[in-house]
């Protein structure tokens, strides 16, 4: 896994409440294997008519935000079912991260494991992140992970708080497997300490 420090990308604005998992990857995509096909099955139904051809209203289809890489988006994203396809979609779509006020538990806890930074910021701020972007279409916003700052448009700094062994992960490019054999001797030391307190069990 490759290791996220900053990212600086085209900021998406996406004004809507309640995006669930069933908009970003439709049921029907559930069982494609992951790869680069899932691109273009992010928010296929809303990217895409009957004939398969692009929606020009939808966001994403749009110049310059086809190109993007931050989502800003507004409450509960992400809501509705654990499918974790609706991550992928994203990642293969080019979504390195997500900026919202909240978000679907199964749907955040997804994001950490692909390598999606799901950032949580008041709905106010989201609000003004949008204004900005509406305002200046094909602007960037950055992310720093080690210091936990949004930069917006105006170069103003908000903080957002990660938890730190999430942190970890992310910035060292390792799994949960990986995280957790970092304290395999701490595991080994205390397995010594309890089988001689407790002998008895085996």
């Amino acid at each position: 896994m490759t290791s996220l420090l900053t990212i600086d990308a085209i900021g998406i604005p996406v004004d809507e409440p309640n995006v669930d998992t069933n908009q970003i990857c439709p049921t029907r995509f559930n069982k494609v294997p992951r790869g680069p096909a899932f691109a273009r099955i992010a928010f296929h139904d809303r990217r895409f008519d009957g004939q398969d051809n692009e929606k020009t209203d939808f966001i994403l289809n749009q110049p310059p935000y086809r190109d993007g890489g931050i989502i800003v988006a507004d409450r509960n994203f992400g809501c509705g079912s654990s499918r974790e396809t609706a991550v992928y979609a994203l990642v293969e779509f080019g979504i390195r991260a997500v900026i919202a006020p909240s978000y679907g538990d199964i749907f955040s806890n997804n994001c950490y494991k692909n390598r999606l930074l799901p950032v949580v910021l008041p709905n106010e701020t989201c609000l003004a992140l949008r204004h900005q972007l509406h305002g200046n279409k094909g602007a960037h916003l950055r992310i720093d992970l080690e210091q936990q700052v949004v930069w917006d448009l105006n170069n103003d700094r908000h903080a957002f708080d990660i938890h730190p062994l999430r942190k970890k992960s992310l910035i060292e490019g390792i799994d949960d497997i990986a995280l957790t054999q970092g304290y395999a001797d701490t595991i080994l030391a205390f397995e010594e300490r309890y089988r001689a307190a407790f002998p008895w069990i085996t």
